[in-house]
């Protein structure tokens, strides 16, 4: 438990909490490592709080008087004598035997103000039903000054049971109800009886009608109080403590003390074996306001970083795409060229047309078309690494594919009959065509290089000897092209497969590393993360609370309480998930269960007690407000003005006209004003707000 403790402290330190928000995690911390099951006598001033305590404990041990008195919190613990403790803001301590010094510091003073400078008031006191573990604690009134109201409701976080002192002859105002919402049940303090005083002082012929108002009340909020015990009890508080001081059992037993301490007792013994279900509640009501704040500090960070991860994320697909898609071109373009270079695919396609020009002496002319389908096809290789680099970043180098230098021929020496045109491969490729040998021995070796480039007739172990003079020319050209074209695929394939292997580092998508802004700012969220984390788990370990879907922290991209967490990548920590608690359980099942019909009866005692506080207004103005309407207006333009009077739109339910009449009726009321003319006035303005009301009452 101390380890939940250290938590909650330690998370309220780290949210830097408001002051009330940080007495409610002190007061939790301080119930849960409290030993002593605490009760609480809770309600207005003068209601006889310290009456009823002191007749339970049989003695004028708390201030008692006719006007508001208690001016502290009065824990009452046992002790083997009645002795008194106050421990005051310096750090002072004083210890008193008996309770006389209460009077100097724990009651209120002329003006009805607490003392500033008291921290703890204590009253040890030898009674056996404190010596079992019990601790009672009084509290100051309230409804009369909000330091006290303050106090009260921090303290009340404190409390196992708590004892609603109700007045019989006021029973439930609608301060009282409040009170009971918003301090009590909405801070998952369930436990609560009621304790009705002053019923003695009510006549006989009230008792019935009050009685059914007490069984109305006592439905209305039934608590979660062990099943057959009834949650409300009559108690005369002086009679009671009259009785104990006289030693009067009988009159203890008619004023209602005998039956209430017995069922206490009772009530008290079941709660204590199951103290941890009376605890969970009020944990919730207040970790709640922690695990929602700290959700507050997680949710703009990670909506922050996921704004920042989507578009870098956007931005990496992108890049993704594209490095398919250039990988895919830059392939494909590749392996265009490659094929290309292919000295086979040179050779039929560039060998004839090449040893022709050089042949011509026109081989110059030839290599710069021959260079233009080289460069068309290098261009697009290069265009798709361009596009990496606008893409990836890295600059590519050049794509040189260099040519060779030009071929070389040696004429051989010619023959007697170096001139004859009629062997194979004599014909001429076209008239007017010539070679440096000239005449028509030129144009018969230009037809021979054609002839012997279709026929491949190169290829042929032939002996050179036995060819025609202008035969051996024209292989020697195709032989001197067919070197050109062999070195250029050789040397280019080579230089192609090392551009190509560079360009796969350049072709490729590189996951950026986080900036120093998103690392800073998933630390931060890593640490608001791990402390939502420790105290759902602390809950969960000490106490069987479980965390709602909300306040659950992400694991591995899943919402889980157990695994190995993480946030974003940063750390990792392994969680042990706990056992659950059979009392919070069946906790949780009882409320579900009730949620409904107390939901109904609520709505049903709101609108009975406004009902009831409007006719007493009415009835203490001496103002039935029974008038009749004017006769010249008709019905709708009548209820239209009443609409107007009470400041309600027109259709307004009656829970909404109930309520605006008990408003003005507050404001407007004619005790409330002094002067002559203006309670005139406020006479006349509740005449019409009267009207009003019984108009719209009717219709």
């Amino acid at each position: 438990m101390q380890n939940l403790i250290n938590t909650l402290k330690n998370t309220s330190k780290l949210l830097n909490l408001e002051p009330t928000q940080l007495q409610d995690i002190t007061a939790i911390c301080n119930y849960l490592i409290n030993p002593n099951f605490r009760i609480a006598v809770f309600g207005p001033f003068n209601h006889g709080k310290s009456t009823l305590l002191n007749a339970m404990l049989g003695s004028k041990t708390l201030p008692i008087d006719l006007i508001p008195t208690t001016g502290a919190a009065i824990t009452i613990k046992y002790g083997t004598d009645i002795r008194t403790r106050i421990l005051l803001a310096n750090g002072n301590e004083i210890y008193r035997s008996g309770t006389e010094v209460l009077k100097q510091f724990a009651i209120l003073d002329g003006d009805r103000r607490m003392r500033g400078d008291v921290t703890s008031v204590e009253v040890f006191y030898p009674h056996p039903f404190l010596e079992t573990g019990i601790e009672f604690l009084d509290l100051p009134g309230t409804n009369d000054r909000e330091a006290q109201d303050n106090l009260v409701k921090e303290q009340l976080l404190g409390a196992d049971l708590v004892v609603q002192l109700l007045d019989a002859r006021k029973l439930m105002t609608l301060g009282e109800r409040e009170n009971l919402r918003d301090w009590l049940l909405d801070r998952g303090i369930k436990t609560v009886i009621f304790v009705v005083n002053f019923t003695n002082l009510i006549e006989p012929e009230e008792q019935k009608e009050v009685q059914n108002r007490l069984r109305f009340v006592a439905e209305s909020f039934r608590a979660d109080i062990p099943s057959g015990f009834s949650n409300l009890y009559r108690v005369d508080a002086l009679p009671a403590l009259r009785a104990r001081l006289k030693g009067d059992t009988t009159l203890a037993a008619s004023s209602g003390l005998v039956q209430f301490e017995t069922a206490l007792q009772n009530i008290v013994t079941i709660l204590k074996q199951k103290r941890q279900g009376v605890a969970v509640p009020r944990v919730q009501a207040v970790t709640r306001q922690l695990q929602q704040a700290l959700k507050a500090k997680i949710t703009p960070i990670e909506n922050e970083i996921k704004k920042i991860t989507d578009k870098n994320n956007a931005a990496s697909d992108i890049k993704k795409r594209a490095e398919k898609l250039i990988k895919q071109g830059f392939e494909k373009s590749t392996n265009t060229l490659r094929e290309w270079l292919a000295l086979n695919n040179l050779t039929k396609k560039y060998q004839a047309d090449a040893a022709i020009a050089l042949a011509q002496e026109t081989f110059i002319t030839w290599e710069n078309a021959f260079k233009k389908d080289l460069d068309e096809l290098q261009v697009a290789v290069v265009k798709w690494i361009d596009q990496a680099y606008e893409f990836f970043g890295q600059r590519p180098e050049a794509l040189l594919l260099p040519l060779p230098k030009h071929p070389q021929v040696t004429l051989p020496p010619r023959g007697k009959n170096a001139g004859d045109l009629s062997e194979p491969g004599s014909l001429a490729v076209g008239s007017g065509i010539g070679w440096l040998i000239g005449g028509p021995l030129g144009a018969a070796v230009l037809g021979s290089i054609a002839y012997l480039a279709n026929k491949k007739i190169q290829e042929q172990d032939e002996k050179i000897s036995s060819e025609s003079y202008h035969q051996q020319v024209a292989k020697l050209c195709l032989d001197a092209v067919g070197e050109y074209l062999s070195t250029f695929s050789q040397q280019s394939l080579s230089i192609l497969n090392e551009y190509e292997r560079k360009a796969k580092l350049i072709i490729l998508f590189v996951q950026p590393a986080d900036t120093p802004e998103i690392n800073q700012k998933r630390q931060e969220l890593n640490s608001w993360q791990t402390a939502l984390l420790q105290l759902n788990q602390e809950l969960q370990f000490h106490l069987g609370i479980s965390t709602p879907s909300e306040f659950e922290v992400k694991v591995n991209n899943h919402t889980t309480n157990k695994s190995v967490y993480c946030s974003q990548g940063v750390g990792s920590k392994e969680v042990v998930n706990p056992p659950q608690q059979n009392v919070h359980k069946k906790f949780i099942n009882n409320t579900v269960n009730q949620a409904s019909s107390a939901a109904e009866l609520e709505a049903k005692f709101r609108a009975w007690e406004i009902d009831e506080e409007i006719a007493q207004m009415k009835a203490n103005m001496n103002m039935p407000g029974t008038q009749q309407q004017k006769p010249q207006q008709n019905l709708n333009t009548t209820t239209i003005n009443a609409y107007v009077v009470l400041g309600l739109q027109k259709g307004a339910s009656i829970t909404d006209i109930k309520q605006a009449y008990r408003r003005l009726v507050k404001q407007w009321h004619p005790d409330l004003f002094m002067d002559k003319l203006q309670k005139r006035q406020a006479h006349e303005k509740m005449h019409h707000i009267n009207e009003a009301y019984k108009i719209l009452t009717k219709n």
